[in-house]
C-alpha cells in the first residue's frame, strides 16, 4: 500500500501544473489499473477510476478555460458582454469562457456561482436590468478574432466593425426615406418620360456616400476613446480595444472612408448634400464624441447629428427638379423644404427615447468612466426627456400629413407605432427604469424607427390614387401644366415643321 500511495501523491500534490493531455495519460499508463478497482477502507486515499475522472473532469477541468479553444482564440480570448476579459481572468476561473456571447459546453457549472453573485444577477433579472444583446460591432469582433490575422475577410470584417453597419443602416434608411418622399408629379405615368421623376443613379450615389460617411464618423468616434470603451461592457468588444486593428489602421480607414462619401454626394449628388455629410462626420467625431465628458448636453448633440441624415436625402431630391440656381438656400430654406425639416425633427425627437432607455442598465458604467450622462446625473429628468420626445412624434407625423407629403392613411398607422413608445416611455418615466421598463421602451424605439419609415412611403401623397387610375385605366390628368402645354405644342408643330422643310426642299 505505500507504493501505491507513493504513485498517486504526484498526481495530487502537481496537478495544478500538468496539462490534461499528459494528465490523462498518466493516470492511464504510468499508474497500475488494479490499484484504482481495488479499494481499501484503511486508507482513504485510493479512490476508484470512476470516480477520479469525474473528479479530473468537473474540478480542475472547469477552472481550465482552455479546453475546446483554438490556438488563435486561447491567444485572443473572446469578450463578452459583461465580463472582464482578460486572459487572467479566464485562467484564474473568475470568469466563464465564452464563445461570441454563449458559454462553451461543459465548462459552466451553476454551482460555482459565488451565492453573492448569483443573488446579484437574479435581483437584475427581476427587475429588468439585463444587460442588452450585443450591437453588430461587438458580433464582427467577436467573428474577426476567430480568422487568420493576415487574411483579407479578417480586415474587411474588422473594418465593417469600425462602421456599426446596424447603426449605419437605420441613417441609410432614414435618407432614402427622405429621398423618396420629395413630391415628384405623375410619379406612376405609364409614360415616364412625359414626367420628371428621380434618379436611380442619383439614389446609388446617395446611399454609398451617405454609408461611407457615417463609416468614417463611427471609426473616428472609436479611435478617439479606446481607453474608455475598454471600462464598458457595451463597448469593451470593439475591435480598438481588442486590438484586431491599429490606430494607425483606424485612421487610414475613417480617411479614406470620409473622403470617398464626400466625394461620391459631391460628384453624384450635389454640393449641398456633401456638405452636409461632411458636417455629420466634423460634428460627430469632433463635438458629439469629446462633450460626453463635459456635458449631458452631449445627448442633443447626438440628436442633432441624428436629424442631418433626412436632410441630405431630401435635398439630393430637390436638386434634381431646382428651378433656380439650385444652392443651398433652394435646397434647404425654400417653400418645398418643410418635408426634410419634418423628417430631420422626427428623427431627432427619436433619438432620446431610444438612447435614454439604451444607457439606463449600464448608467454605471457611465458614471465610472466618466460620461456624463443624464441617465445617472439625473435619473428621473433621464425619464421625462425620453417620455417629452416620444410624445413630440405625433406632431410631426401630422405635419407630415398637414404639408402634403403623406396622405390621411399615415395618421392612423404611424398613431398606433406612435402610441406604443409614448405608452412605453410612459412605463419608464414612472417607473423609472425598474421592472423592464427600460427593455420595453429600448424595443419600441427599435422597432419605432423602420416601421414609420416604411409607413411614410406607403402612404405618400398621391402614391395610392396613381395606382388606382392605372390600374382602372384612367387618364393621368397630374402632368405640370407648363409641360403639359410644351408636350401639346410640341406635338401640334411637328406637322408644320415637316411642311416647312418639304417646300424649302431645292428639288421642289
Amino acid at each position: 500500500m505505500l507504493l501505491k500511495s507513493k504513485a498517486i501523491r504526484p498526481i495530487k500534490s502537481d496537478i495544478d501544473s500538468v496539462c490534461i493531455r499528459c494528465l490523462l495519460r498518466l493516470t492511464r499508463n504510468n499508474v497500475p489499473r488494479k490499484h484504482f478497482k481495488s479499494s481499501s477502507p484503511q486508507n482513504g486515499a485510493i479512490t476508484s477510476n470512476s470516480h477520479l475522472g469525474k473528479l479530473l473532469r468537473r474540478e480542475y477541468f472547469s477552472a481550465n478555460s482552455s479546453l475546446g479553444l483554438s490556438g488563435t482564440q486561447f491567444r485572443e480570448p473572446v469578450l463578452s458582454h459583461g465580463s472582464a476579459g482578460s486572459r487572467d481572468a479566464m485562467l484564474s476561473g473568475n470568469a466563464t469562457p465564452m464563445l461570441g456571447s454563449q458559454p462553451l459546453s461543459g465548462l459552466t457549472n451553476d454551482a460555482s456561482e459565488p451565492p453573492h453573485r448569483r443573488r446579484k444577477r437574479l435581483k437584475a433579472e427581476a427587475n429588468g436590468e439585463v444587460p442588452l444583446p450585443l450591437d453588430a460591432s461587438s458580433r464582427l469582433s467577436t467573428l474577426s478574432s476567430t480568422m487568420p490575422a493576415a487574411s483579407l475577410r479578417r480586415l474587411f470584417t474588422t473594418c465593417l466593425s469600425l462602421s456599426k453597419p446596424r447603426l449605419s443602416f437605420l441613417i441609410v434608411l432614414t435618407t432614402a426615406t427622405a429621398y423618396s418622399l420629395y413630391p415628384v408629379p405623375a410619379l406612376l405615368l405609364p409614360a415616364t418620360t412625359a414626367s420628371p421623376s428621380l434618379s436611380a443613379l442619383t439614389l446609388v450615389f446617395l446611399t454609398a456616400g451617405t454609408s461611407l460617411c457615417c463609416a468614417s464618423a463611427n471609426a473616428l468616434n472609436m479611435l478617439l476613446e479606446p481607453k474608455f470603451d475598454a471600462q464598458m461592457s457595451r463597448t469593451r468588444n470593439r475591435p480598438l480595444v481588442r486590438g484586431l486593428i491599429g490606430k494607425k489602421g483606424a485612421l487610414i480607414f475613417a480617411s479614406v472612408a470620409g473622403v470617398l462619401g464626400v466625394g461620391s454626394l459631391w460628384f453624384g449628388v450635389n454640393p449641398t448634400t456633401a456638405f452636409l455629410g461632411g458636417l455629420n462626420i466634423a460634428i460627430y467625431a469632433g463635438v458629439y464624441t469629446p462633450m460626453k465628458r463635459i456635458s449631458v448636453l452631449n445627448t442633443w448633440i447626438g440628436a442633432l447629428v441624428g436629424g442631418i441624415p433626412p436632410l441630405m436625402g431630401w435635398a439630393a431630391a430637390a436638386g434634381q427638379s431646382a428651378t433656380g440656381a439650385g444652392d443651398w438656400r433652394e435646397l434647404l430654406f425654400s417653400e418645398g423644404s418643410i418635408g426634410g425639416w419634418l423628417l430631420a425633427g422626427l428623427l431627432f425627437a427619436w433619438q432620446f427615447p431610444h438612447f435614454n432607455s439604451l444607457s439606463w442598465p449600464i448608467r454605471e458604467e457611465y458614471r465610472k468612466a466618466g460620461y456624463r450622462m443624464l441617465v445617472w446625473t439625473n435619473s428621473r429628468m433621464n425619464g421625462r426627456v425620453a417620455l417629452r420626445y416620444a410624445i413630440l412624434c405625433f406632431p410631426i407625423c401630422v405635419g407630415l400629413w398637414w404639408f402634403q407629403i403623406t396622405d390621411q392613411g399615415f395618421l392612423v398607422t404611424s398613431s398606433v407605432i406612435n402610441g406604443w413608445m409614448v405608452k412605453e416611455a410612459w412605463k419608464f418615466w414612472r417607473k423609472e427604469g425598474h421592472k423592464g421598463s427600460a427593455r420595453g421602451l429600448f424595443w419600441a424605439s427599435v422597432w419605432h424607427l423602420p416601421v414609420v419609415m416604411v409607413l411614410a412611403m406607403l402612404h405618400k401623397k398621391g402614391l395610392w390614387e396613381g395606382i388606382w387610375k392605372r390600374v382602372n385605366g384612367e387618364k393621368e390628368d397630374d402632368l405640370w401644366p407648363d409641360e403639359e402645354e410644351a408636350f401639346d405644342v410640341s406635338q401640334n408643330s411637328q406637322p408644320r415643321l415637316h411642311l416647312t422643310r418639304a417646300l424649302a426642299s431645292p428639288s421642289n
